[in-house]
């Protein structure tokens, strides 16, 4: 009789789902240093994205989006696990210091909970295309978080042995493996072409999607490019086509990409039951000539990707769910990254953790356009590193008082002085106007927010109460040896 039972459920698992019976698909679609006033829908005047702009004309757009980081690997930590990386140890550490390199002993831990795993635990499949950049040791890999399937780069792109050489990096760079490019734990090219890298994630997602269109699945496609070169990577059909030289031609494929994806969820009937959430791991890094869209463009924000300015945080974000999310809107609700793991969790049927601390919150309100739309996120705090720089609530942005200059401000000398710097950053798009003394009140409110925020997440070498430990090998060794 047991075993009766048990043939049948494993038969009631090979069943098809009914589409309307199921949780939706979730396609989440990452691109790397693609800044605010980079693509069409927010702006950008050198960048031809028509996929981008149908995108947000038959769904929502985001304008108070952020990532809770200026830089990637505290970015992706957080989207993953819905904690600032602070709080996992993934901010910053002794050998790697602001993001992780090739070879390094660090990672996502063991013991924290991923987006994919709670997916995975409500039934669905789960894959990761392109770019992880929270470890590259075994232990550390998207099949160890979660993930069923992996095809992507353990890294950035540019952290190549010549790059290391090249840029005379504290890290030897001469002992970088040739970039590899990963089938789950193995790799399978080194070098990779990084020419070919966002055609061939593309390729790859769209088989995903046609081989799992019969059960509910969660696709991360997380890309290269742009990237953190001055040159980014693009493949022939799109090298030297657009206005704006190799930026704009890797932009203007992922553009392609993203049309790409939403055709195939059309023409396999999955687009009234997926949600497509499009958006950057941080701002732009700018050309040395920030007028100049060579390396991307964060406008009408002020700032540079890597810092803790609205232009190294806030992102462009798209939300697709035809059907669901009423077309051609707009949200310029707070919202953040950290933000994912619960209301994506929450839309699976999934079941939150409530044996950790979780910095995000549902906001799928806001996210999906429905009920009040109101966002439950009142509160953002701007880490570089181990140092707390900024802090927001509501339209309110704080750059805390700090004894050493650290982020210059064009119209204000160095973020960093003695002096707090106070913007309302929904009427002053541009960071323009420090209102400081015309509202110490909220100066001093935004102050306690700051004292919270030292208080569990640590602040300059003194560790708060809400921290947890990074992932740690003792000996890692290079990802070509896993061939």
């Amino acid at each position: 009789m047991i075993a009766l039972l048990g043939a049948a459920v494993l038969m009631a698992a090979l069943v098809p789902v009914p589409a309307q019976a199921r949780p939706p698909n979730i396609v989440l679609l990452l691109a790397d240093n693609l800044g605010y006033g980079d693509i069409e829908p927010f702006g950008s005047r050198h960048h031809r994205t028509p996929s981008l702009t149908r995108m947000a004309r038959q769904g929502r757009k985001l304008t108070h989006f952020y990532a809770s980081a200026g830089v990637c690997t505290p970015s992706r930590a957080s989207l993953m696990t819905g904690c600032y990386a602070q709080r996992i140890g993934l901010h910053t550490n002794p050998r790697d210091g602001l993001v992780l390199r090739p070879i390094s002993p660090y990672g996502l831990h063991a013991d924290e909970v991923t987006i994919a795993e709670l997916l995975r635990s409500a039934g669905y499949a789960t894959a990761i295309v392109g770019k992880w950049h929270l470890g590259d040791q075994p232990e550390f890999l998207p099949t160890r978080h979660g993930f069923d399937s992996y095809l992507g780069i353990p890294y950035s792109d540019d952290m190549t042995r010549r790059l290391g050489v090249r840029n005379r990096q504290r890290f030897d760079g001469d002992e970088w493996p040739p970039l590899p490019l990963l089938r789950d734990e193995s790799v399978i090219e080194a070098p990779v072409d990084r020419n070919l890298l966002t055609k061939r994630y593309t390729e790859e997602a769209l088989r995903y999607i046609d081989e799992n269109a019969d059960r509910p699945f969660f696709l991360y496609l997380a890309h290269a490019m742009p990237g953190s070169t001055a040159a980014p990577f693009a493949s022939e059909a799109f090298r030297g086509k657009s206005s704006n030289g190799p930026w704009g031609d890797s932009v203007e494929e992922l553009d392609w990409s993203t049309g790409q994806i939403l055709d195939k969820l059309v023409q396999a009937g999955l687009s009234a039951t997926t949600l497509v959430l499009w958006t950057s791991d941080n701002g732009a890094p700018l050309a040395p000539d920030p007028s100049s869209p060579a390396r991307g463009s964060n406008l009408p924000l002020h700032g540079r990707g890597y810092t803790t300015a609205e232009g190294g945080f806030r992102v462009p974000a798209i939300a697709w769910w035809p059907g669901t999310i009423p077309a051609g809107t707009q949200s310029a609700e707070l919202m953040s990254m950290l933000d994912m793991l619960p209301t994506l969790a929450t839309l699976a049927g999934a079941e939150i953790p409530n044996d950790r601390d979780i910095d995000g919150v549902d906001v799928g309100d806001a996210l999906l356009g429905r009920g009040s739309a109101r966002s439950p996120r009142d509160e953002l705090y701007y880490f570089r590193e181990g140092e707390l720089q900024a802090v927001r609530s509501g339209k309110w942005k704080l750059f805390v008082p700090m004894p050493e200059p650290t982020n210059r401000h064009p119209h204000f000398g160095t973020v960093g002085s003695s002096e707090p710097l106070l913007f309302d950053v929904e009427a002053d798009v541009g960071s323009q106007h420090n209102l400081a003394t015309q509202h110490p009140q909220v100066v001093e409110l935004l102050m306690r927010v700051a004292a919270r925020a030292r208080a569990e997440l640590g602040d300059r070498g003194v560790p708060g109460s809400g921290q947890r430990a990074p992932g740690q090998v003792a000996d890692p060794e290079p990802a070509l040896l896993r061939h």
